[in-house]
Order: C-alpha cells, then sequence, then structure tokens
C-alpha cells in the first residue's frame, strides 16, 4: 500500500510528536541514575559502542573537545569511566567505562525499557501488535533522515 504526500506528512508530525514525548518522558526515569543527560549519553557511547578516542567522543555527542573532557572528567570523578592510552597511538586517549559504569549504564537502559513496556500495556491488543510490526521500519527512519539533511 503506497501512501500519498499528505498522509506521510501526517504521519511524520505523529512520529515527531511520539518522539518528544517519550523522550520527555524518559527525563524523570534518567534522572533516577544520578548523572546529568550529557554524563549519562557519553556513558550510553561508550557502554554500548565500546571504547571511543576522546575527539570521536566529542563527535559522536556533538559536542566541543573541552566540553567532552569536562563530561569525562566527571564520569571519572564518579567511578564510572576511565581514560587509556590508545593501544595503537600513544597520543590518543580513549574512553571506557568502568564495571560501575556498566552497571549504572545497562540499569538506566533497563528502567527505559521496562518503562516503555508499561506504556506498551496501555495500548489495545492491536496498537500493540502495529508498534511491534512497525519497529523495525522505525529503526531506519535515523538512517533516511540522514541523507534528508544532506539535499
Amino acid at each position: 500500500m503506497d501512501v500519498d504526500k499528505p498522509q506521510l506528512e501526517e504521519t511524520a508530525r505523529a512520529l515527531n510528536s511520539a518522539a518528544i514525548h517519550l523522550l520527555r518522558g524518559m527525563r524523570d526515569i534518567d534522572r533516577v541514575s544520578g548523572l546529568t543527560p550529557a554524563r549519562l549519553s557519553a556513558l550510553s557511547v561508550i557502554v554500548f559502542g565500546g571504547p571511543q578516542p576522546l575527539g570521536r567522543l566529542a563527535r559522536i555527542e556533538g559536542v566541543a573537545s573541552p566540553t567532552m573532557t569536562r563530561i569525562v572528567d566527571g564520569l571519572e570523578q564518579l567511578g564510572l569511566a576511565i581514560r587509556e592510552p590508545h593501544p595503537d597511538s600513544a597520543r590518543t586517549v580513549v574512553v571506557r567505562a568502568t564495571d560501575e559504569g556498566l552497571v549504572l549504564m545497562h540499569e538506566a537502559a533497563q528502567r527505559r525499557v521496562d518503562a516503555i513496556v508499561v506504556a506498551l500495556g496501555s495500548l489495545s491488543a492491536a496498537e500493540r501488535s502495529a508498534v511491534v510490526q512497525a519497529s523495525p521500519a522505525l529503526l531506519k527512519l535515523p538512517h533516511g533522515m540522514a541523507s534528508a539533511a544532506v539535499h
């Protein structure tokens, strides 16, 4: 079934609104971690994406290197991350999560999943089924957005 441009625009508005409301709802859930949003986001990158050079971590997070340095300083002070020399370049520093950082991030991620499961439970069976069916396609949307930004 193909849809016309007005239907696509209506769907885009609905998805945008849903994404905003989901992210707002996550703020309260994320506060339980005790980290600022910036620290939690950086920790998420190094937990789920693996150890990262400091510069790459700054680029991924969309912040300047001095800002990322301060974020990582905070994570280190809390015992959640550590800087190590890069195995292939003595001039490069890699940031990795400590065991405590791994535990904190996995618990934070599980809280988000649990909250979404509860929200899904508030939907009708047909609505839940539609969300489950749509989820693989929804995961592809960010890739399309990257190419749309170039045009």
